[in-house]
């Protein structure tokens, strides 16, 4: 998947527009490699299309611990897009993360997650393929 399928998929699955979906989806990235531990990050960013990888590298060795508001609103600020359409985008690019990364790649981010992100990352195993 390139960066224009992986940003395509995200506007469709949201119903932004491809400028809000862009900047949601490196919002997203960006605050879910503050939130988990800096190797995990690392091995997400090369996982993703060139493109987006510089969104997921975190600044730290040890992710912050914060919850699903603070990340919702984190993105909402980055993306400058208010907090529903924020929650909106997230769980998109959650979704569009599971079909790119696979079952082991996804597993790998989500279970550094505490379950209440289970509302925009579906933590459910074994793996099934969302549909948009």
């Amino acid at each position: 998947m390139n960066d224009n399928e992986f940003l395509a998929l995200v506007a469709t699955r949201s119903g932004m527009s491809s400028e809000q979906a862009t900047a949601v989806t490196q919002a997203t990235l960006t605050t879910l490699a503050e939130r988990i531990d800096g190797g995990e990050a690392r091995d997400l960013a090369s996982q993703l299309p060139a493109g987006l990888r510089p969104y997921a590298f975190g600044g730290s060795e040890t992710g912050e611990r914060f919850g699903l508001d603070v990340f919702v609103e984190r993105v909402s600020g980055r993306a400058d897009v208010d907090v529903d359409r924020a929650r909106d985008g997230v769980t998109a690019v959650f979704d569009v993360l599971r079909d790119a990364l696979g079952p082991s790649g996804y597993e790998q981010v989500v279970t550094q997650l505490p379950t209440e992100y289970g509302d925009v990352a579906d933590q459910t195993a074994p793996y099934v393929r969302r549909q948009a």
